[in-house]
């Protein structure tokens, strides 16, 4: 099995309009799931790939446009995904529920 590359490779992502919050966790459906798996897979193997092929990183390689695209939707779907309530919201949120 080869060894996964893709955490030496630094790609720079393009502008999106992705909030950057702190972590949160997300309620990921299996769909999504599935298609996070899927798009993932797809990004190390081109990322795999270009590494073994020794590509310089020009600006307009297509390889390098095509991992980029396969990133931003990445976190388009996982970005959609609707965020967990922290414990100290959900505790906020009964205590509220048992005052009224």
């Amino acid at each position: 099995m080869a060894a996964t590359t893709t955490t030496t490779i630094l790609f720079t992502a393009p502008a999106a309009s992705i909030p950057c919050t702190p972590a949160r966790r997300r309620r990921i459906s299996p769909k999504a799931g599935h298609a996070l798996e899927i798009l993932g897979h797809a990004i190390e193997y081109l990322t795999d790939e270009f590494v073994h092929e020794g590509a310089a990183l020009p600006s307009r390689n297509s390889q390098l446009q095509a991992v980029q695209l396969l990133m931003a939707l990445n976190r388009q779907i996982y970005f959609e995904c609707p965020e967990v309530p922290s414990l100290s919201e959900r505790v906020r949120a009964f205590v509220r529920l048992r005052a009224a």
